[in-house]
């Protein structure tokens, strides 16, 4: 079982969160290769991160995304007290902002060894089993990351976007959760490139605002027993 440092920023700035995970993923990097020459139970002992917080409204985008699914100029970006960033992750355009569960694992896959997809696909059923909780079922889509709601009809929605980095077998980036988001701010992109899909939360489908806090435990115990991670203090 693989310890890990859990730390819930809070509600932070996207740039502050960014520039932190870029710190730990260094930090997570430079282990690993001062360790590259031990015994793999050695290897074991560097320190992974999983980041819990919530950012005030802001739109990114990936490398691959394409600037016109952003819908409002800057002018109407500040209007709606919203930034853009372009960034270094996988995947198109998102929103992230209050009431939404913003996850950033900082990993050695290696030391759970895993591999991008089987990263991902665990990322994408920790959620699955998280909205389970509430009565939810969640599916993966074809072709697309994240978690969707009645693939099958005309109504499929995404309930959480996943765009993660990996380099050198250190993942950073993540997941973003929509429990009590405001969809509207959904409604000034075309959300992951997509036209046709909407988008969904918890708040929505249950028909009543969630307690955010006990949803992040939920999820940090379901993301614990897929990865079989245990957390430890600083």
């Amino acid at each position: 079982m693989t310890k890990t440092i859990f730390r819930d920023l809070g509600s932070i700035d996207y740039k502050e969160a960014w520039d932190y995970q870029e710190e730990l993923f260094d930090e997570v990097l430079k282990s690993k290769q001062d360790n590259a020459d031990l015994p793999a139970e050695e290897k074991k002992l560097s320190n992974n991160y999983l980041l819990f917080c919530e950012h005030p409204h802001v739109y990114t985008i990936g490398k691959s995304g394409k600037e016109q699914n952003m819908l409002l100029n800057m002018i109407q970006l500040q209007a709606k007290n919203a930034t853009f960033h372009k960034i270094n992750r996988g995947g198109d355009i998102t929103y992230h902002g209050p009431g939404q569960i913003v996850g950033y694992p900082i990993l050695n896959l290696e030391t759970y060894d895993m591999g991008i997809k089987n990263y991902i696909d665990n990322l994408e059923q920790a959620v699955i089993n998280c909205i389970a909780d509430y009565g939810l079922e969640g599916h993966r889509l074809e072709g697309a990351t994240g978690v969707w709601l009645d693939i099958d009809k005309p109504s499929v929605r995404k309930i959480c976007a996943i765009g993660v980095r990996v380099s050198r077998w250190v993942s950073m980036h993540g997941f973003a959760f929509n429990v009590n988001t405001d969809l509207d701010y959904f409604g000034y992109i075309n959300p992951c490139g997509f036209q046709d899909k909407g988008v969904t939360s918890l708040k929505k489908e249950l028909g009543k605002e969630l307690d955010i806090e006990e949803v992040k435990h939920n999820l940090k115990n379901h993301i614990a027993n897929l990865f079989d991670m245990t957390f430890k203090n600083d």
